[in-house]
């Protein structure tokens, strides 16, 4: 086994994030431009790959694996992708992100296939405004979607809102509601310097604390949060015991300093940052004929140099060339 992968500020990295399409059926404003430019098919990494780099990161110790996209559900027979990943020895948990869209459909698949955690972004309850957001109209697909999800048996199902002030930030007390009342763990997360069209601002971004706050205030919540510290979502509990909700500050809180994961986008390229400026190149070397401890080495020296937080508040942060959908969520 190759030597476990721990960067020089001595985090252990064990998580990996694989981007499987940058394609997405929908066009959310803190993601994508309203007009993506793709890239070209071959450009993208075929299941053969994605499954050795797969083997490859576990031989490094990586454990933890979550499927993303642009929409990962549009990768044609995923599936089979995912009963891929699952079978290879060392994958201890396997998620995905989605939009939900196609759940309705695919859900009983991917969990039959070994997918085993399921996190579904939904912005808002109102199916006007989901338009606004997403640019596209499919806010009855995706609550079809998550409550096939929830048939199919994921448990806990994890329903991810990016919070927007002036947008939706008025739907938070909602969204926690659902935590109370349905089997679900609701995630807001601050709006990122991520989206295509280069409109974000601070001011757009409703701080974690804030959003606790305006739920504690109907709600109380235990507002010491549980959970590890690699985990991106620090969870409060309901202090009446119902139900729990989680915020990922990644603007105003960064849990940079515990960061245990890695990143690769749909076209190859390994990001040891989700704001990375720099990238390592995985998919040229392994279809030039490297083999797998040279693919190690890759993954090893890319990690050596991981940067000790994001910068995002930083008076010379510079914001990533790619937007959300073309590195993976």
């Amino acid at each position: 086994m190759a030597t476990a992968l721990v960067d020089t500020r001595n985090r252990p990295l064990r998580n990996l994030r694989v981007s499987v399409t940058d394609r997405c059926n929908l066009r959310c404003v803190y993601c994508m431009p309203a007009e993506p430019e793709w890239f070209p098919q071959p450009e993208i990494l075929t299941f053969e790959e994605i499954e050795r780099l797969v083997r490859v990161a576990v031989s490094l110790g990586i454990r933890d694996f979550r499927i993303t996209g642009g929409e990962p559900t549009a990768r044609k027979d995923l599936p089979e992708l995912i009963r891929r990943v699952a079978a290879v020895p060392g994958v201890a948990d396997l998620a995905m992100t989605t939009n939900g869209i196609l759940l309705k459909k695919l859900a009983r698949p991917l969990r039959d296939a070994g997918l085993q955690r399921l996190n579904v972004s939904l912005d808002t309850l109102n199916g006007e405004k989901f338009v606004h957001l997403a640019r596209r109209d499919g806010f009855r697909q995706t609550w079809e979607g998550i409550e096939e999800a929830e048939r199919a048996g994921f448990s806990p199902l994890k329903i991810n809102m990016v919070v927007l002030r002036g947008v939706n930030d008025d739907e938070v007390v909602d969204f926690a509601a659902m935590a109370r009342t349905r089997p679900w763990q609701i995630r807001f997360i601050e709006f990122m310097p991520l989206d295509g069209d280069n409109a974000w601002t601070r001011n757009q971004v409703v701080p974690a604390r804030e959003i606790l706050e305006r739920i504690h205030e109907k709600w109380p919540l235990d507002l010491n949060a549980d959970g590890p510290l690699s985990d991106p979502a620090r969870v409060h509990r309901f202090k009446d015991g119902k139900g729990d909700i989680g915020v990922i500050a990644s603007v105003t809180e960064p849990f940079c300093g515990s960061c245990d994961r890695v990143r690769v986008t749909p076209d190859g390229k390994l990001r040891t940052c989700l704001f990375s400026t720099v990238e390592t190149d995985l998919k040229g070397p392994m279809r030039s004929g490297a083999d797998d401890a040279e693919m190690a080495g890759l993954f090893q020296r890319a990690v050596a140099s991981k940067e000790a937080g994001h910068g995002i508040n930083r008076a010379d942060f510079v914001k990533p060339a790619r937007a959300m959908y073309a590195i993976g969520g």
